[in-house]
C-alpha cells in the first residue's frame, strides 16, 4: 500500500489491525498451549475492535489533518508490513506472543509520535495526540489482560 496521507496511514493502521486479528485467530486453532491459545484469542478480539476504532478515525476525522503529507517518513522507517501473516504465533509461549504483539504496538506509536511532533496545524495535532493514545491505552489493555491470564 503506498502510504502518502494521514488518511493512509489510518487506512493502513486500521489494516494493519485486522490482518494482526485474523493471524491471531488463525494461530490460536493451531497452537497447542492452552494458555496461548486463550491468549491468542484475546488479542485477536481487541485488534478486531481496534481495527473498528481506527475505521471511525478514517470517517470522521476532520479532512484537512487527514489530507495531510507524511510520505517522508515512510521513505526513512519502513514499519512492519501487515499483508500476510508472518509471525509462527502458534507456535509461540505466552511471553513470546505478548513480545511480538507489544513490539508492533510500539512501531504504530513511533510512527504517530513522529507525525505528532511534525504536524504543522492544530488538527493534525490533535488526531495524532487521540491515535497515539488508543494505541498506548490498547497495548496497556492487552499487557494487563495477558498478565491476568498468566496468573489463573
Amino acid at each position: 500500500m503506498q502510504v502518502e496521507t494521514l488518511k493512509d496511514v489510518l487506512v493502513w493502521t486500521r489494516e494493519f489491525h485486522r490482518n494482526l486479528s485474523d493471524c491471531l485467530h488463525h494461530c490460536a486453532l493451531n497452537n497447542e498451549n492452552s494458555r496461548a491459545k486463550m491468549l491468542l484469542d484475546y488479542l485477536a478480539r481487541h485488534e478486531q475492535e481496534l481495527s473498528q476504532i481506527v475505521s471511525g478515525f478514517v470517517e470522521t476525522a476532520e479532512t484537512r489533518a487527514l489530507n495531510t503529507w507524511c510520505y517522508d517518513y515512510m521513505e526513512k522507517h519502513p514499519i512492519l508490513h501487515s499483508a500476510h501473516c508472518d509471525a509462527p504465533f502458534q507456535d509461540l509461549q505466552p511471553d513470546e506472543i505478548m513480545g511480538v504483539i507489544t513490539d508492533q504496538h510500539e512501531q504504530v506509536i513511533d510512527l504517530y509520535r513522529y507525525l505528532h511532533a511534525r504536524a504543522d496545524i492544530e488538527a493534525t495535532r490533535e488526531l495524532m495526540e487521540e491515535l497515539e493514545s488508543l494505541e498506548e491505552q490498547a497495548a496497556r489493555q492487552m499487557s494487563q489482560g495477558a498478565n491476568r491470564m498468566q496468573e489463573m
